[in-house]
């Protein structure tokens, strides 16, 4: 990756396919426990597994996911949808509808941004 100290990223592109969640969440915790970031893990799987999910729900391909290590970690989740995702309230029973919420209040910072090529939801943890 171009202009990143070696070592400091790591990407993967996951099939539409029911298993892709568990196995971004398994790339991710082994990405995570190589750089030393085992406090991170939990928080990051958690954000990681819901964004894949909604890009399987809603954009019906594949779904990229990079990892930044630099002065804090950042994640991103790529489709090929290009609509931004919104965050919805959803009725107390529920089950979906909390993703973006859940991302929002567990990163420092997240939002999204359009490529020619779909969009990227990203948030950014502080490094323990």
């Amino acid at each position: 990756m171009h202009g990143l100290p070696e070592g400091s990223a790591a990407e993967w592109i996951f099939a539409p396919e029911p298993h892709a969640p568990r196995k971004a969440r398994r790339a991710v915790r082994r990405a995570l426990l190589d750089w030393d970031l085992e406090p991170l893990v939990d928080t990051t799987v958690l954000l990681v597994s819901e964004l894949v999910t909604n890009s399987l729900r809603y954009a019906h391909g594949p779904v990229g996911v990079r990892m930044v290590r630099g002065t804090s970690l950042l994640v991103e989740v790529s489709d090929l949808l290009p609509d931004p995702p919104h965050e919805r309230t959803s009725a107390l029973l529920e089950e979906g509808g909390r993703g973006l919420r859940l991302v929002a209040r567990q990163s420092r910072r997240w939002g999204t941004r359009q490529g020619a090529d779909g969009k990227t939801v990203w948030f950014e943890l502080l490094l323990p």
